[in-house]
Formats: C-alpha cells, sequence, structure tokens
C-alpha cells in the first residue's frame, strides 16, 4: 500500500511543479539580469500603462457593482413577471466574449454608425457641431469590460440574498422598512463578504483582457506584455511587466480569500424567503422590468441579433475552408487540454484523499494556481520553459551531430496545450473534488478490507461514482480552451488558428461580420456553463 502511496505522490509532486513552472519561470526571469528595454519602458510608458490598468480596473468594478448588485437583489427579494426567465437571461452576458460586443459598439457608436447617423437625421446637427462620447476609449472600453464580467457579481449576491436568514426580513417588515431600507441596511451589509469575491473574479477579468482593449486602443499592462514580446521580441522585459500583474493578482486574491474567511460571520441557515418577497407594482415593477431586461438586450440580445444578421447576410463568406479548421484546431486542442486536466484533477484530488493531510492538500491548491494567472501572464510563463527546453533538445542534436529538430515544444500546439492544462486545471480539480466529497469514507475502509490497493479503489469505486462530476469537468474545460485568446494569441504556431483567435483577427480588421459564424459558435459553446451553473443553484435554493 505504501509504495502504491508513493507512486500516487510521486505524480502529484511532478504534475503540481508542472502546473507552477510557469509561474515560477516568470519570477525567475523577472529578477534575473537587467534589462534595458524594460528600463526604457518604465522610464516612459509603463507609468501610462499601470495608470490606465487601474483606472480600467475600477471603473469596471465600480459599473459592474451597479449593474451586478441590484439586479441580483430585484430577482432575490422581489417578485416580478418572468423572473423565471429573467434570473437566467442576466447571466447570459457572460457567454459572450467581450472583444466581440467591443466592436459591434464601436460600429454602433462610431461617427460613422447607425446611432449616430440616426442622431444627426433626427436633429440636424453637422459633423463638429455636437458632442458625443468617444466609444473607442477607456470609458468605452469600461463599459464594453463591466456588461459582460457584471454576472461574476449578479451570480454571488443572488445566492448570498437568497441565503440571508429569513427572520431578518421578518424584523423589516415589523420595522416598517421600505425595499429601500431593508436592502441599504439588512441585504447589503450582509452580502459584503460576496459581492468582494465577485469583485475580485471581475478584476482578475479586467487585468488579464486583452482582446477588448487592444480594440479600444487603450494600452494596459497586457498590451505591454504582447507588445514587449511581439515588438521587441524580449522574453525578459515582458517576464518583469508579467511579475508585476501577477503581484496584483496575488493581492487580489488574498482580499478573495479575506473575503471568504469574513463570510462565515455572515451566513446563516438557509431558510425559504418567498413569502416575505416584495411585491412591486406601478412604476416601481416597471423600472425594475426596464432595468434588469435593458441589461440583457444592451449586453447580450442585441448583439446576438447582430451576428445573426451578419451570419445571414455573409454566410457564404462566412463559410469557408478556413472556418472549418479553425473549428477543427479549436476542438482538437481543446480535447485534448480537456482529457489531461481532467487526469491531473484525478490523480490530484486521489492523492488528496488518500493521504488527507496537509501536504496532499497543498499540492492540490497549487495545482490550481494557473486559474488565477492571466492568459497573456501564463503566455510568457509557459514560453520560458519551453524555449529553454527546446533549445536543450537542440544542443543536444548538434553535439551528437544529428540534424536540429528546431522548435518542436514552443513551435507546436505542446505550448497551447500546455498553458491550457495549467490555466484550467483548476475548473477540473474542483469540480471532481466537489463529486468526490460526496462518496463516503466508508466505501474506502470497504474496499480495502476486500484487500483492495490504490488503483483497484480508484477503478472499481470512485470512477464509476464520479463519471459525472469528471465528464462536467472535462466539459467545463473544453469550453474555456475553446474561448481562450489571451494564450493562443501568443503561443499558436505560424499558421494555426484557433476560432477565438479568428475571430479576434477579423474583428480587430474591422471585418467581423465575415466571422459571424465562428462568433455565434462561440457564444453558443460559452452557454454551457452558465446552463450548469443556474442549474446547480436553483437545485440549491
Amino acid at each position: 500500500m505504501k509504495e502504491k502511496y508513493f507512486a500516487w505522490k510521486t505524480s502529484s509532486v511532478v504534475l503540481t511543479t508542472l502546473l507552477v513552472l510557469p509561474i515560477l519561470a516568470i519570477f525567475y526571469t523577472a529578477f534575473g539580469n537587467s534589462d534595458e528595454v524594460f528600463a526604457h519602458l518604465l522610464a516612459t510608458v509603463m507609468p501610462t500603462y499601470i495608470f490606465n490598468t487601474l483606472v480600467l480596473t475600477v471603473s469596471v468594478l465600480l459599473l459592474a457593482l451597479l449593474f451586478g448588485v441590484p439586479s441580483a437583489w430585484l430577482i432575490a427579494m422581489c417578485k416580478l413577471p418572468g423572473e423565471r426567465w429573467l434570473q437566467w437571461a442576466l447571466v447570459l452576458p457572460l457567454a459572450m466574449p467581450a472583444y466581440i460586443i467591443g466592436y459591434l459598439f464601436t460600429h454602433w457608436f462610431d461617427f460613422a454608425g447607425p446611432i449616430q447617423i440616426a442622431l444627426r437625421d433626427w436633429t440636424g446637427w453637422q459633423a463638429g457641431g455636437y458632442w458625443f462620447p468617444d466609444i473607442r476609449s477607456l470609458g468605452g472600453a469600461s463599459v464594453v469590460l463591466a456588461l459582460v464580467l457584471y454576472p461574476y457579481v449578479y451570480l454571488l449576491c443572488r445566492a448570498a440574498f437568497m441565503e440571508q436568514n429569513v427572520t431578518l426580513l421578518q424584523s423589516a417588515r415589523l420595522l416598517r422598512c421600505t425595499p429601500w431600507q431593508s436592502f441599504w441596511r439588512i441585504s447589503l451589509p450582509l452580502a459584503r463578504p460576496a459581492i468582494a469575491v465577485g469583485l475580485s473574479l471581475v478584476a482578475m477579468e479586467t487585468i488579464g483582457d486583452f482582446g477588448t482593449v487592444s480594440l479600444f486602443s487603450v494600452n494596459t499592462l497586457t498590451t505591454a506584455v504582447y507588445d514587449t514580446w511581439l515588438g521587441y521580441s524580449n522574453l525578459n522585459a515582458a517576464a518583469k511587466i508579467s511579475a508585476i500583474m501577477l503581484v496584483i493578482v496575488l493581492l487580489l486574491l488574498s482580499s478573495e480569500r479575506y473575503s471568504r474567511r469574513r463570510q462565515k460571520l455572515y451566513q446563516n441557515h438557509f431558510n425559504s424567503h418567498d413569502e416575505y418577497r416584495y411585491t412591486l407594482k406601478g412604476w416601481r415593477l416597471w423600472a425594475a422590468l426596464i432595468w434588469c431586461w435593458g441589461l440583457v438586450a444592451v449586453a447580450f440580445i442585441l448583439p446576438l441579433l447582430q451576428l445573426i444578421s451578419y451570419a445571414w447576410t455573409y454566410f457564404a463568406q462566412s463559410w469557408t475552408a478556413q472556418f472549418r479548421e479553425c473549428a477543427l484546431n479549436s476542438f482538437t486542442v481543446s480535447i485534448s487540454a480537456a482529457v489531461i486536466a481532467v487526469l491531473v484533477a484525478l490523480i490530484a484530488n486521489f492523492y488528496a484523499r488518500l493521504q488527507n493531510n496537509r501536504t496532499s492538500v497543498a499540492l492540490m491548491r497549487l495545482s490550481s494556481m494557473g486559474y488565477a494567472v492571466p492568459g497573456t501572464v501564463l503566455a510568457i510563463g509557459i514560453l520560458v520553459p519551453v524555449l529553454a527546453l527546446d533549445h536543450l533538445v537542440n544542443d543536444i542534436a548538434k553535439m551528437m551531430e544529428w540534424g536540429r529538430p528546431g522548435l518542436i515544444f514552443s513551435g507546436s500546439v505542446f505550448a497551447i496545450v500546455f498553458a491550457l492544462v495549467v490555466r484550467f486545471s483548476a475548473v477540473a480539480i474542483g469540480s471532481i473534488e466537489s463529486s468526490l466529497s460526496k462518496v463516503s469514507p466508508s466505501l474506502d475502509m470497504a474496499a480495502r478490507t476486500m484487500g483492495c490497493h490504490a488503483n483497484q479503489m480508484l477503478k472499481r469505486v470512485h470512477l464509476p461514482l464520479i463519471r459525472r462530476g469528471a465528464l462536467i469537468a472535462g466539459l467545463l474545460v473544453f469550453i474555456e480552451s475553446m474561448k481562450e485568446l489571451n494564450a493562443a494569441i501568443l503561443l499558436r504556431p505560424f499558421n494555426f488558428e484557433t476560432l477565438a483567435t479568428y475571430v479576434y483577427n477579423y474583428a480587430s480588421d474591422e471585418r467581423l461580420e465575415l466571422a459571424a459564424l465562428p462568433a455565434i459558435l462561440l457564444v453558443l459553446v460559452g452557454l454551457i456553463p452558465l446552463v450548469i451553473v443556474n442549474r446547480s443553484l436553483e437545485q440549491k435554493h
């Protein structure tokens, strides 16, 4: 038994090391030799990059707070017509890639867009004779990102509002509190930990965004990493910028952990509070419906209708061999990443269950760190060891007087798959951990009593019981891999496109209508995890 445990421990340690290696590589490279390019950037444009990143993050957080919290409270605490549909619809913007909405918004709100043209026709204003907000700005990028990311805040706040103790609502009614007073004095303070966690997720997504900020010409730390590597071909300087971003992300993670610890003080036992929900009437009801459905319309329905219109009009130009090739590339890479991530998650979780000590749990937690790392930063972390491995292989081939194999790791899909596994193993680990926790320990003891060793116990007992969780884990990793843009755009081999990079390239060239079909496919793929999350929330409540 100990020998088998040793094998599981060795496997878990090796896999964890590989998953953490990109993060270690970033800091190792960043604290290496000084770099003239980085010194030049630090003295010239780096303050602007940092300032734009901070302003963008704060702006998106404020807007996500404005969009997410009132919507969550209205759904959880008020009776609204069609609320069953509405509570699902408010999550849908999360399925829409932000750079797609960004392109559509610039098309709609630019000077030559339909909104300004209609405004000039209606008012008779001439060019230069009126003021209109510039959509291609930091403010425009903030609005687009907030519209896509507010569901993080909405989902967590809705769950927090629904789990609040019903006696507090009863007390508020007895004290004749208005709905606004009940929200401001009771519901909102108790939901602060959930709000903090949701905002942390929004902040990490904002800091790591590349597609939207590049379309809006907003220079942030993410674009700095991209430009430094592809523009200057300087991996050292890119790693230093990546290290700055990692420090910011680690600070956000620390605050998120603190919020979860504090949440124990606020959450109480769950009671059904349907009978204590407010019934809105008159203008209040209309205001609530316009607010909620307006968010859904602006952030999902109208963009989707525009994409469908493009796909119908330009179907012949969209349905091309290149599109089908990109779809095949995405499916191949995503399936590979999903299978490997599920295997990693099984090993990490099963070893943690076998040993159930601090070491095994720590290894599992370390394996999940990649999910918090922005895709662009992770790509740089992947390049450092992968390029070193390529150089080592070529040096050995030269020493042995063989033909040089070239960049067999960094110049192939290996780098992309590696990045996807590092980034999304946390998704698989979390899903399988949840399924495995429902398996009674008595089954393990019974298997040991019958003489089963660890491998037999996993095969005969655990795998049949956690099969559904493993399938969901693989599905989630597959979907996230299909949508990944940041890592793919830096690590893709020459003449290799995924659906995400294919759509982004057309959007950046102002020709998204020719890539409407793959864009719709990405949106439909993104809807699947939202259905899973919403169903789990409905079953819980």
